[in-house]
């Protein structure tokens, strides 16, 4: 992967809330996996976010998560001719790259008009109008109030102890998170919470679907992103190799259910699955990236 040194970074797409605080507070449930020492282990925290929040959240009492951030400091900074070796930066420019193929792919592919939303850069804690969560999160979409939110440090995380470090992680992981936006934007969060509320022994499966098909739009904007530009027509991306699509899977794979379960020591059942099993994120990661349509990423018609 190559990112373009010329591309603008449009830092008004990301909120930068570190150092702010964040309004604390902690998750208030319990951590279902625990891993690890300390706090029930910061991986253990990082996979009840995957299990839950990133799907829309936890349930918690909605909160008004009001704080706007101070992007000062970072637009100096990716202003700056070593912009790209900052990782808010590139996280930034990621972002930016999504944006740009949604903006025409949801459109052309889906018949809905794309909204932009901003991603969240935090650190510690975070008040959002899903609830408070802390800095051992990770990142998730908050449908309620449109916008991504990512501690940074989270990529530590997940190249030492979830076995994920190549570099196209993250552009994949962001991806992800957009993918539960386009799915807001479409309705098939709300479709798929009225249906678990309907039928809650089933309420798993569906979790499983709406991730999987999160994980194929994300498959889809890695096939495209080389063709995403900035406003000034600069291509984001110079180049992204096999090597990365590569990374993109390993990572899909590493927060499977199953291989979440063995790293806990539990046994794997695949109904409790929330997420899907290594397998299905692969396969669907693969579908929206050999395709490159995200209309083929139907994941509620038959097998998932």
């Amino acid at each position: 992967m190559e990112l373009n040194e010329n591309a603008r970074i449009d830092t008004s797409q990301v909120q930068d809330r570190r150092g702010s605080g964040g309004g604390g507070g902690g998750l208030g449930i319990p951590i279902p996996i625990p891993i690890g020492g300390g706090r029930g282990g910061i991986v253990g925290i990082i996979i009840a976010v995957l299990v839950a929040l990133v799907g829309g959240g936890f349930g918690l009492n909605a909160m008004t998560g009001d704080e706007q951030g101070d992007n000062t400091a970072l637009e100096q900074r990716c202003a700056a001719p070593d912009a790209l070796k900052q990782l808010d930066c590139r996280n930034t420019l990621y972002v930016n790259s999504i944006q740009a193929y949604w903006r025409t792919a949801l459109p052309q592919a889906l018949g809905e008009q794309y909204r932009p939303t901003r991603t969240v850069f935090f650190s510690q804690a975070v008040n959002t109008a899903c609830g408070a969560a802390d800095s051992g999160v990770g990142p998730f979409y908050c449908p309620a109030d449109s916008l991504v939110y990512i501690d940074l440090s989270f990529y530590q995380v997940l190249a030492q102890q979830l076995g994920a470090s190549g570099e196209f992680a993250q552009p994949y992981v962001l991806a992800h998170e957009y993918g539960h936006h386009v799915q807001n934007l479409l309705g098939t969060n709300e479709q798929v919470r009225r249906q678990q509320q309907r039928d809650p022994g089933n309420a798993n499966a569906l979790s499983v679907r709406l991730e999987l098909q999160a994980d194929c739009y994300a498959g889809a904007w890695a096939r495209n992103a080389t063709g995403t530009a900035d406003s000034s027509g600069q291509k984001i991306f110079k180049s992204i190799t096999e090597r990365d699509i590569a990374e993109a899977i390993d990572t899909a794979e590493a927060i499977g259910d199953d291989a979440i379960s063995k790293r806990a020591n539990r046994p794997i059942n695949p109904d409790e699955f929330t997420h899907g099993s290594s397998a299905d994120r692969k396969r669907w990661f693969n579908r929206g990236y050999e395709t490159g349509d995200p209309a083929s990423c139907d994941t509620f018609s038959g097998a998932a």
